[in-house]
């Protein structure tokens, strides 16, 4: 299902105000985890209200507040970018699609996961903590 643009575009901008890259096509998500990137954070926003009150915020706290990044901090958007959505979820394979979740890829691979389960059960500190911790351990050069 795809969302109408007007209601999704506010939500898009909750990360993309702070650097967050959109990636809207499946060329432009094969282009952001090319192998050769380095660690690409890479972001299944969704319109549910974990995504509001957890994950964005905590996404946010995460890259503002880490000393050690990922190279890129990328996006897609669940029922707005589909099929740069269903691209994204084929390169996680055999991992199960989520909604919204969180994933770190090193050159290309993925290396985490954060399922919209372990987004739900915790509040956007926490979030931003396990993130800073996930950056620690694979972002860190």
């Amino acid at each position: 299902m795809q969302y109408p643009e007007h209601l999704i575009g506010i939500m898009r901008q909750d990360l993309t105000k702070y650097g967050v890259v959109e990636t809207r096509t499946p060329e432009e998500v094969d282009a952001v985890l090319a192998p050769g990137k380095g660690t690409v954070l890479m972001v299944v926003n969704s319109v549910c209200g974990c995504a509001a009150g957890k994950a964005r915020p905590g996404i946010v706290r995460a890259l503002a507040d880490s000393p050690i990044k990922p190279d890129v901090a990328a996006t897609v958007f669940a029922g707005g970018d589909v099929d740069a959505v269903a691209r994204v979820r084929e390169l996680l394979s055999p991992l199960p699609p989520s909604s919204p979740s969180v994933a770190i890829f090193k050159d290309g691979k993925p290396v985490y996961m954060m399922h919209r389960h372990q987004i739900e059960s915790r509040d956007m500190f926490m979030i931003a903590q396990e993130l800073q911790h996930a950056f620690a351990l694979h972002c860190a050069k």
